[in-house]
């Protein structure tokens, strides 16, 4: 009996430890996890637009503030050179008053009592002229003190656009940092999910959350395939965003079945959705109007395809936790219990 038990126990033991690295092996694949990063991720990139756009509207303020600053300096120099060009005239009557005192008509026979008519009417000329002059010195005082201070505002302008602009520089590139890494943890999750990585060892960066924007600037069904995450299932690919939910619906459902979503089909290019739509009239969106053209929806096996099934279900019950979710219109017209769609606005899962 002791030799028996003794034999009985290790296999018992063996089972355990499978059971325990089963176990841990699917701790590892935490859906929660994996969600929590990709909205991480989407944050941060929502944060870094907002940096860059006010990092961009800034630098349009500078560029605004200095064609502002360049206008008033041109004026200032048009002015100065119309008043040199005044100043002309009075400069030379002024100059050739000093050469041609006015000694016998002018300054002496008014100082000896002998001035006349003529006498004052040079006094007169010499003190307009003097009058002009002085008032032309306080013209350029006044314009030379305008520039003055219109360059002491250019250099404050110029400095503080500068410190803004190093300001919010660093704030971009401290958020792109943070991005970089969230993203860099989410493609490693998804790594060990079964996510492939290109030959060189990086993350696939269609994986890449912050790229759904730009591959929805593509048209219906010619989204290229660098812009598509692959899922688990091989074969497959949906936009980055839905990718990552999916994945992580995925393993919410391996948990509760023991395997994964079976899939289908998930995003369709132009000529596959040309060929399903021929194969299969009535059951499949006009092309180039499908949301698989998006790699935003997925056609699901594994008994998900049966109306009321366990499988359905549970997917209705927790899809929407991750985004996805079964149309009203798959219940009926046309009847398609296997068409499931994401939508990111509906992501409730904490």
């Amino acid at each position: 009996m002791a030799v028996t038990s003794l034999v009985v126990v290790p296999g018992r033991a063996e089972a355990d430890v499978r059971r325990s690295a089963r176990t841990a092996q699917v701790a590892d694949k935490d859906p929660a996890k994996l969600t929590e990063l990709r909205k991480q991720a989407e944050k941060s990139a929502e944060e870094l637009e907002e940096a860059t756009k006010a990092l961009d509207k800034r630098r349009a303020g500078i560029a605004a503030a200095e064609k502002e600053l360049k206008v008033k300096l041109q004026t200032l120099q048009q002015a100065e050179r119309k008043l040199a060009e005044s100043r002309q005239p009075v400069a030379r009557l002024v100059e050739l008053m000093y050469q041609q005192p006015l000694v016998t008509s002018g300054v002496m026979p008014f100082l000896s009592g002998d001035s006349n008519a003529d006498t004052l009417r040079a006094m007169t000329n010499v003190g307009q002229m003097v009058s002009e002059r002085q008032a032309s010195v306080e013209q350029v005082a006044a314009l030379a003190r305008d520039a003055q201070r219109v360059a002491a505002e250019a250099q404050e302008i110029r400095a503080g656009n500068l410190l803004a602009e190093a300001q919010l520089s660093a704030e971009v590139d401290m958020l792109r940092k943070r991005s970089d890494k969230v993203v860099k943890s989410l493609t490693q999750a998804l790594v060990k999910m079964g996510i492939k990585v290109d030959k060189v060892g990086r993350a696939a960066f269609s994986c890449n959350p912050l790229r759904a924007a730009t591959a929805g600037n593509y048209p219906n069904g010619l989204i290229p395939s660098a812009m598509l995450c692959p899922l688990q299932q091989k074969g497959h690919s949906l936009r980055a965003d839905a990718a990552i939910a999916f994945v992580s619906l995925s393993e919410a459902y391996r948990r509760q079945f023991g395997r994964p979503i079976c899939v289908t089909d998930a995003y369709r290019n132009l000529a596959e959705q040309q060929s399903v739509y021929y194969r299969r009239p009535g059951f499949a969106a006009v092309p180039g109007r499908s949301n698989h053209g998006l790699g935003l929806a997925v056609d699901l096996c594994g008994g998900v395809e049966r109306f009321r099934s366990p499988e359905f279900v549970w997917m209705e019950k927790n899809s929407k936790r991750y985004g996805w979710f079964h149309p009203d219109w798959a219940y009926s017209s046309p009847f398609e219990p296997w068409h499931w769609e994401y939508d990111p606005k509906i992501d409730t899962l904490p």
